[in-house]
């Protein structure tokens, strides 16, 4: 069931198929993080899920397992300055196409979780195909997803220690309630999304 897509790629005569898929589209703050995956076909790994239905510590140990295992994987990203002038659509395309550009080896064809592959200025440019619900419907992009995610969520550890006003490690920059009683007490850092702050 998870390998169907890449399969049909395969039969299609593409050799190194990867997934992909981002992390931290809606938060007002930090970047947004891609990760693109070349698994070995059939690698069975327990668990392996879209990113959120996984609880953090199993989140933990595919990290390492996927790392280790794949043929191929690579972490990218866009800043909020990125997306302050490109919107988050298109950062989204730049941070995924980052992150196929750096497979080595490199793929020759992309499963794009989601419906969107262009915004109006960035573009995912290898060959590929958009699946809907993909990191519950492809290996590859389901462990794109976790990469994405828990790479996102220690970089926004990370800034938390750095500014930790804004209780970054609780909500990852989300439009929670308490952050945006502590974006009012305290006003945006330079983490922050200026493009995501019209609420305040």
């Amino acid at each position: 069931m998870m390998w169907e897509f890449e399969s049909r790629a395969a039969e299609r005569g593409f050799r190194r198929v990867c997934g992909c898929d981002e992390a931290g589209a809606g938060p007002l703050a930090g970047r947004v993080y891609a990760a693109a995956v070349i698994l070995p076909e059939g690698l069975e790994l327990p668990y392996l899920d879209d990113s959120k239905k996984v609880t953090p510590r199993r989140r933990d140990i595919l990290f390492d397992q996927i790392r280790e295992r794949a043929s191929a994987w690579a972490v990218a990203w866009a800043e909020p300055e990125e997306i302050d002038e490109l919107d988050i659509l298109n950062c989204r395309m730049l941070a995924m196409d980052r992150a196929i550009r750096q497979l080595d080896p490199p793929a020759d064809y992309a499963l794009i979780d989601g419906n969107r592959d262009h915004g109006s200025r960035c573009a995912v440019t290898l060959p590929h195909e958009t699946i809907v619900k993909g990191d519950a419907r492809s290996a590859s992009i389901a462990a794109a997803s976790i990469l994405a995610k828990v790479s996102r969520d220690r970089y926004m550890e990370e800034m938390a220690r750095r500014y930790p006003q804004y209780e970054f490690e609780r909500h990852k920059g989300y439009p929670t309630r308490r952050h945006y009683e502590l974006l009012r007490q305290y006003g945006p850092c330079p983490i922050h999304r200026r493009s995501f702050l019209k609420k305040l």
